[in-house]
């Protein structure tokens, strides 16, 4: 499987209309290659260089019931019967780069998985982490950079 974006390349530089300060949409991805078995698909965007006093990176993204036949995540929308969670900017949604102090890195992480998860709205990063344990078919990962 496999994660791209048509508006960065894997570690380079993610535009600036889709940090938190600027548009705050959340880039186009396309999804290649997703295994046989997949009953949904799950994402999560985060920035490992922000890690909060409890050791948890900063989400900035949490999606999940995503339908396996998703070829793309289209500029600022989240597929049609998917579900957004909450991002650690307290919003449910996309809260897109915001480091404070430099240049930061962000994955998107996608996870094939072989059941639907039944979450509430308020699902956070750790919610989605726990509901998909031994549920991961396969994972692709996407990083970009990200500077204030």
């Amino acid at each position: 499987m496999l994660l791209r974006s048509p508006a960065f390349h894997d570690r380079e530089a993610i535009p600036r209309k889709y940090g938190y300060r600027a548009d705050n949409v959340s880039p186009p991805l396309d999804i290649v290659e997703v295994p046989p078995g997949t009953e949904s698909l799950a994402l999560v965007m985060d920035d490992p260089d922000a890690v909060k006093p409890a050791g948890k990176v900063w989400d900035h993204w949490v999606l999940w019931n995503m339908d396996p036949d998703t070829g793309s995540i289209p500029e600022g929308s989240p597929p049609p019967g998917s579900k957004e969670g909450m991002t650690d900017y307290g919003e449910m949604g996309y809260g897109g780069p915001d480091p404070p102090d430099g240049v930061h890195s962000y994955r998107f992480r996608l996870f094939a998985l072989d059941t639907r998860l039944d979450l509430p709205e308020s699902a956070t990063g750790d919610d989605l982490e726990r509901a998909m344990e031994g549920h991961v078919i396969e994972k692709a990962g996407l990083y970009g950079t990200y500077a204030p």
